[in-house]
């Protein structure tokens, strides 16, 4: 597995990225009341519908229906969606613009992880910013959840929610002395939205390459502590 590199990736980081190893979810499911699954920004605003779409970002969809899926059939009842909901006059959309807006249909969580048969169990964590955490319920949730010692972090985008989500959850572990928290991001369960740099440019918007921003945030989560692995095999 080697990232497109799509103009400056250093060699280091592209070795690093084709490097990345496969990890068992039986090896991390072992004692099922102890792991919990993060889910960032499966919205339809992200995959389907809206401005911000990413075909890329859909494509991640089956692969996370399996994740939620087998884990659940494993065991695993902790299973949390991160997800924006903001209301009209977000500040956020300065920088990116409306979306996802507070009872629309781009702000639903997409059809596949809505339909699972165990959705009524899902936890659901809504946030007004990139952050998981200001302002949300995310820290009280894990505060009465200390039980829960191995948090899987899946969705999107690479580099912003996703990023902030699992950059949270090692912070906050650290913070707090929390001996063996593993936060496991799967390589192939995380993606960025792309809009290259001639596309930008043209319609005066900041390039977001994914096949730069991808493994270079995915490194960086590495170099803070996070368990980057190629994928959870079964």
């Amino acid at each position: 597995m080697r990232p497109a590199n799509d103009g400056a990736l250093p060699e280091f980081i592209a070795s690093w990225f084709s490097d990345l190893q496969p990890l068992p979810l039986h090896a991390v499911t072992a004692d099922p009341a102890r792991v919990a699954v993060f889910s960032a920004d499966m919205l339809e605003c992200f995959t389907r519908r809206g401005p911000l779409a990413s075909r890329r970002v859909e494509a991640l969809i089956p692969r996370i229906v399996e994740l939620l899926t087998r884990a659940h059939g494993r065991g695993v009842r902790h299973l949390v969606l991160v997800e924006d909901a903001h209301h009209a006059e977000s500040p956020e959309f300065d920088a990116f613009g409306p979306h996802c807006l507070q009872g629309s249909d781009e702000a639903r969580t997409v059809a596949e992880l809505a339909a699972l048969p165990f959705a009524q169990e899902f936890v659901v964590i809504r946030k007004n910013s990139l952050s998981p955490a200001i302002h949300t319920p995310l820290d009280p949730w894990l505060d009465v959840h200390p039980e829960v010692t191995s948090a899987i972090v899946v969705g999107n985008s690479t580099d912003l929610c996703v990023y902030q989500l699992a950059a949270h959850l090692r912070l906050r572990a650290d913070a707090l002395d929390l001996p063996g928290y593993r936060v496991i991001v799967p390589a192939n369960l995380v993606d960025c939205y792309d809009l290259p740099a001639d596309e930008a440019l043209q319609a005066g918007l900041k390039p977001h390459p994914a096949g730069f921003f991808h493994p270079v945030f995915l490194y960086h989560l590495g170099l803070i502590g996070v368990e980057v692995v190629r994928e959870l095999s079964w």
